[in-house]
């Protein structure tokens, strides 16, 4: 199995960096893109081994650090970037995955391995949205799952509360439970959402969708409460929804993940996501 690490260049000019899982044997492969959540990195957890499993099951699987995701190439295990993290918002998401899919179709190196109008997109958590909206608008997409994925953007962004003071101050911050860091959000945020609000519709990209679709939520999720993935089935009646049974946010990984195999959960999921996408 081949495992690559890359780095191309977002719209901003940043760095993304991205890994590339295959095996090499010159036979084009299905491609899946997958993309972190909130407060996430493409290494966090068990990520790696998900990677590996795809790539077993004869996938060209690709996991990237979103640009403004926090980290920095130097060391993209910690959020040592907390000024793009501030700087972050939606519309940088989906221009960074934009760049990731552009990069798989002009891609030179893996031109033999990788099946172009085969390619679906893979998001955990807030990407869940990120990633049914690029689907819904890229024609280049042709299967998206939503894996612990939230169903609006709005009540987390534009009616969360605090709103004046946000704006007076132009910042607020948010703890990281893990690293007891102090997040920024700058009032950026709440600005790109408003000015974008159509588009970072999650329930306007779903109900448009004209590819299959699936999603996939634990019962025992506490962070993003199953009702969320039931809102999105309801407004996709054909999508495939699948849910597991106490399986927590995360699917029963941490960070940092040092076994050498899966949680029981995220294996369940991963097995899940291969059907899907082996279908048609």
């Amino acid at each position: 199995m081949e495992i690559l690490k890359n780095s191309i260049l977002s719209k901003n000019d940043k760095p993304i960096l991205l890994d590339v899982f295959y095996e090499a044997n010159n036979k084009k492969k299905d491609i899946v893109i997958f993309c972190h959540g909130y407060k996430g990195f493409k290494d966090w957890g068990a990520w790696d081994i998900m990677g590996k499993n795809f790539a077993k099951a004869g996938f060209f699987f690709i996991k990237f650090n979103f640009s403004h995701n926090g980290t920095t190439p130097e060391n993209p295990l910690e959020f040592g970037d907390l000024e793009a993290f501030g700087n972050n918002n939606y519309t940088k998401e989906l221009d960074d995955l934009e760049a990731v899919i552009n990069w798989c179709e002009t891609s030179e190196q893996f031109k033999n391995e990788l099946q172009f109008n085969r390619l679906s997109l893979l998001g955990h958590s807030r990407a869940g949205g990120i990633v049914t909206i690029k689907a819904e608008e890229d024609v280049r997409v042709k299967k998206v799952i939503s894996l612990a994925g939230v169903s609006d953007y709005k009540s987390r962004t534009a009616t969360s509360g605090g709103l004046a003071e946000w704006k007076a101050n132009g910042v607020k911050y948010v703890l990281n439970g893990r690293t007891k860091q102090q997040m920024p959000h700058y009032y950026q945020f709440y600005e790109d959402f408003m000015a974008n609000e159509k588009r970072l519709t999650i329930k306007r990209a779903v109900e448009q969708l004209k590819i299959p679709y699936c999603i996939i939520h634990g019962d025992g999720d506490t962070a993003i409460h199953i009702v969320e993935a039931e809102r999105l089935k309801s407004w996709s009646p054909n999508a495939e929804l699948h849910v597991l049974e106490n399986a927590d946010h995360v699917f029963g990984a941490k960070h940092p993940w040092i076994e050498e195999e899966l949680p029981e959960h995220l294996e369940k999921a991963i097995a899940i996501c291969i059907s899907f996408l082996g279908k048609g």
